[in-house]
C-alpha cells in the first residue's frame, strides 16, 4: 500500500512538472500570482491567438512559452509599477483537452476571460450572445469594468474588437451591441479602474 502511494505522488508530481516545462496552447487555464500584489491574482485563459490579458501588463503573447518564460515576461511588464522586486507565479490550472474531428461539441467554443466568475472556454451554443456568454462564465467579478467589455474577433485574420455595455444592457437602454458570438471569439471582461 505505502508503494502505491509512493508511485502515485511521484507520478502527480512527474505530470506537474511535465505541465511546467511545455508550452502554453491556446485554451489553457493559468493561475497568475502576484505575491507583493494579490488583488492582481487571477485565472486567465490564453486565447485562441495565444495571447492572456493582464491588468497593467495588457495583452502578452503566451502561446508558445513555457509558464516560467511567461512570469519572466510579465514581471518585465509590470516591475516598472512597483518599487520592490516582484514575485509572479504561472501555473497551469486546467489543460486544453486534444480536440477530437469527430466531437462536433469541441469544434465551436468560445473564451471568456478576465473579471467573470469562471473564466474559460465554452461550448458555443447556435444564436449565444455576448450577455448570455458572460452568463455561462459565471457573471462579472466584483472588479469588473461592466461599461467596457471587450469582444475580440478574427476577421479575415485581423483582430476586431467590439465593446459591450454590460450596465446599458441591464438597463435597457442599449441592445444593439449585444451581438451573437462565433466560434473563436473571446471575451475579455477588464479591471475597473480607480474612478469607474
Amino acid at each position: 500500500m505505502r508503494a502505491l502511494l509512493v508511485s502515485l505522488f511521484c507520478c502527480g508530481f512527474w505530470t506537474q512538472a511535465i505541465a511546467q516545462v511545455e508550452p502554453l496552447r491556446p485554451g489553457d487555464t493559468l493561475q497568475i500570482s502576484v505575491w507583493q500584489d494579490p488583488k492582481l491574482d487571477r485565472r486567465v485563459v490564453v486565447g485562441n491567438d495565444g495571447m492572456i490579458a493582464f491588468p497593467l501588463a495588457g495583452h502578452i503573447k503566451a502561446g508558445g512559452l513555457t509558464p516560467e518564460a511567461l512570469e519572466q515576461a510579465l514581471v518585465a511588464r509590470l516591475q516598472k509599477s512597483y518599487s520592490e522586486k516582484l514575485d509572479i507565479t504561472v501555473s497551469l490550472a486546467d489543460v486544453r483537452k486534444e480536440k477530437n474531428p469527430e466531437d462536433d461539441e469541441t469544434k465551436s467554443r468560445i473564451f471568456v476571460t478576465g473579471e467573470v466568475a469562471k473564466p474559460g472556454s465554452y461550448l458555443l451554443k447556435p444564436a449565444t450572445n455576448v450577455m448570455q456568454g458572460i452568463v455561462q462564465a459565471g457573471g462579472l467579478g466584483p472588479f469588473a469594468a461592466s461599461q467596457r467589455i471587450q469582444l475580440h474577433r478574427k476577421i479575415k485574420g485581423l483582430d476586431t474588437i467590439f465593446t459591450f455595455d454590460f450596465r446599458a444592457y441591464e438597463s435597457g437602454r442599449v441592445a444593439t451591441d449585444n451581438i451573437n458570438l462565433q466560434p473563436g471569439d473571446i471575451i475579455i471582461v477588464p479591471e475597473r479602474g480607480l474612478f469607474e
